[in-house]
């Protein structure tokens, strides 16, 4: 699952609406909003973000935040370290590798660690 497809999930199950239910007012098929929750989709369209957005009233900070989530979001990425240390690409090469075997608890701590230097994008 993605970040994005965890608040839209969240989004919907608060309200009580059903994926189908989702999917058929935002004109778009159930299996397409499904693969979006499960990560399983790249991410969406500025577009759909606004559709859903309108769909369930988000404004300013709120919409900015599902933004984004969902630039956050593309679960295949490409890491480019052509130019970096070796370092760097050993290190991109080894969590390629290896993140599906991090627990829980230590993906969050390099997370937070990269989100404390990462400057805010707008």
């Amino acid at each position: 699952m993605t970040p994005f497809g965890l608040r839209v999930r969240a989004l919907r199950k608060g309200r009580h609406i059903t994926l189908k239910q989702m999917a058929a007012d935002l004109d778009i098929s159930a299996a397409y909003l499904s693969a979006l929750e499960h990560g399983h989709r790249g991410r969406p369209s500025w577009s759909l973000v606004e559709q859903i957005c309108v769909y369930f009233n988000i404004i300013w900070d709120d919409a900015e935040e599902l933004q984004r989530l969902a630039s956050l979001s593309h679960p295949k990425v490409t890491l480019d370290t052509s130019g970096l240390s070796p370092t760097a690409t050993e290190y991109a090469n080894l969590m390629a590798r290896e993140i599906r075997n991090l627990p829980k608890a230590r993906l969050e701590e390099m997370l937070n660690y990269l989100k404390e230097i990462a400057p805010p994008r707008r």
